[in-house]
């Protein structure tokens, strides 16, 4: 057995389990790389204030400690000294419950008290310090909190469990939780919170609400870590996404598309990104793209462009979206039914009772339409037909006696292949597992369309433009409307659109090919 080293000193922050995908605990190294993004002359300031609104580990506290406790040397030469002034005048905290409070304190003071017999601060009255835990309560309007959107089922709680409440964003006026300004507000913060919308597992984002809540203590620098799906769509953050697209103190940007690069282990769908945003600062951002492969890609650019209304994550994307968009043609999404177009939920062949006048069979009958959906639990449903009665047919778009085809709406964000499509012939129509796309003057027309579907050129487009497991219509947006009276293939889209021979094997390395199921 080889002996381990006396030097070993492993960092317990690195063995953290996290609280789940939504509450996921900052590894130290990516806290430092954080706050490289800050400037230098920050950790010699005896005057600069540091602010972590969603407190877990304590781990962006701990650290900056580290980086002050070496610039201030020469200003304060003493030791206990220097330790007492960091962390009672420069370092703050708000946990995001009762027990990251706890493990907060530990990891700063070393001391669960922050005035105890074994913390390292001797001048601290309380046994709190500057890591604060209140506990809030929701503000419940029409069964949703006001402030976060949480489900009042599922959060209005006793005393004795944990509201999830979180301080910063349970207020309309920040500014007002410290009698002080901050140079630097820095953090990882919740990602969202159950609305107890759907089927109960509905899930609202309030990260943006950190980000926005954090802007108005107006401190010199903002650094957070927060899923990327705020980019390209996301429940409740058009507004959101509008705001930070034409904010030009966007200094800094480091976008992954994978999460588990930056949190070993997590999947967030869509990626995770951190940034800095500099109050004093207008300009183009530094945009650091890190795909899978782990290759940085950088672009100085500014996050509004005029051919899209998401940010272009990718930088090697851009001039291809840009050629597309410079042709001024029809968008694809004009073909691309809304939601649920004939009102049938995705549950239909799970829980027939739930539709009686459609009276849902498995066996064909002449007075019967067919119907496609799922059957199954989420990761484990199977394809269906079934045949249901016309008149239990909740609405109708008015193409029903058309060719259209069915296209699902879900597969991962990183998938180039969807599912199997489905050219659906007159009086045929799907449940809301499908996107629905035509109609067509023919099954030729339609034929043609999912031709140009399985073009690389198509569905690399589409890659670019997703943003989540689920898809709408507005993720063909950047899509061009050829004429579907012909067939399309890549060759031919490449020469119309004047691809480089870079731009190709961007999409031909990327998009994998695509096979029609006859």
């Amino acid at each position: 057995m080889t002996a381990i080293s006396e030097t070993y000193n492993p960092d317990v922050l690195t063995c953290l389990a996290n609280l789940s995908n939504d509450e996921v605990f900052t590894p130290p190294a990516v806290a430092n790389d954080m706050l490289d993004l800050l400037p230098k002359e920050l950790w010699s300031d005896p005057n600069a204030k540091f602010l972590d609104p969603a407190s877990k580990s304590g781990v962006f506290l701990r650290e900056i400690a580290k980086r002050l406790m070496t610039g201030l040397e020469d200003q304060i030469p003493d030791t206990q000294e220097r330790i007492n002034h960091i962390y009672t005048e420069q370092l703050y905290g708000i946990s995001i419950t009762e027990l990251t409070a706890l493990l907060s304190r530990r990891s700063l003071y070393c001391s669960k008290f922050a005035n105890g017999k074994y913390s390292i601060v001797t001048n601290f009255n309380d046994e709190n310090g500057n890591i604060d835990f209140t506990r809030i309560e929701h503000k419940w309007f029409n069964d949703r909190c006001l402030f976060c959107g949480a489900s009042q089922a599922e959060y209005d709680r006793s005393k004795d469990l944990e509201t999830h409440a979180y301080k910063l964003i349970h207020t309309n006026k920040p500014e007002e939780l410290y009698d002080m300004k901050f140079d630097v507000v820095i953090g990882n913060p919740p990602y969202q919170i159950s609305d107890g919308g759907g089927t109960g597992d509905s899930a609202k984002p309030i990260y943006q609400l950190f980000v926005q809540n954090a802007i108005k203590l107006a401190p010199r620098y903002l650094v957070m870590i927060i899923p990327s799906r705020w980019m390209k769509g996301g429940k409740g953050l058009d507004v959101f996404r509008e705001k930070m697209m034409n904010d030009k103190s966007m200094r800094y940007i480091y976008d992954y598309q994978d999460a588990s690069q930056v949190f070993p282990g997590v999947h967030i769908d869509g990626g995770v990104n951190y940034f800095l945003w500099d109050r004093d600062y207008a300009g183009k951002a530094e945009y650091h793209y890190v795909p899978k492969d782990g290759v940085d890609n950088v672009a100085t650019r500014y996050l509004k462009v005029p051919y899209s209304e998401k940010v272009i994550r990718d930088n090697r994307q851009i001039t291809i979206i840009e050629k597309v968009f410079n042709k001024r043609e029809s968008s694809f999404d004009s073909l691309v039914s809304a939601r649920n177009p004939y009102g049938f939920s995705s549950d239909l062949f799970n829980h027939p009772h739930r539709y009686p006048e459609a009276k849902l069979t498995m066996e064909p009958a002449s007075n019967k339409l067919k119907i496609y959906g799922v059957k199954g639990k989420k990761g484990g449903a199977k394809r269906m037909v079934g045949y249901i009665n016309p008149a239990g047919i909740p609405k109708s778009d008015g193409h029903l006696l058309d060719y259209k085809l069915f296209f699902s709406k879900a597969y991962t964000t990183t998938a180039t292949v969807p599912p199997k499509i489905i050219i659906g012939e007159p009086n045929t129509l799907c449940t809301e597992t499908f996107l629905q796309i035509g109609p067509f003057k023919s099954e030729q027309e339609a034929s043609n369309c999912l031709q140009y579907i399985s073009t690389k050129f198509f569905r690399a487009l589409l890659l670019f433009n997703r943003h989540s497991l689920n898809m709408s219509r507005d993720s063909f947006s950047l899509i061009p409307l050829e004429d579907l009276s012909a067939l399309h293939t890549d060759e031919q889209l490449y020469e119309k659109y004047g691809f480089t021979t870079d731009e190709i094997e961007f999409i031909e390395e990327n998009i994998q090919p695509m096979e029609i199921s006859k």
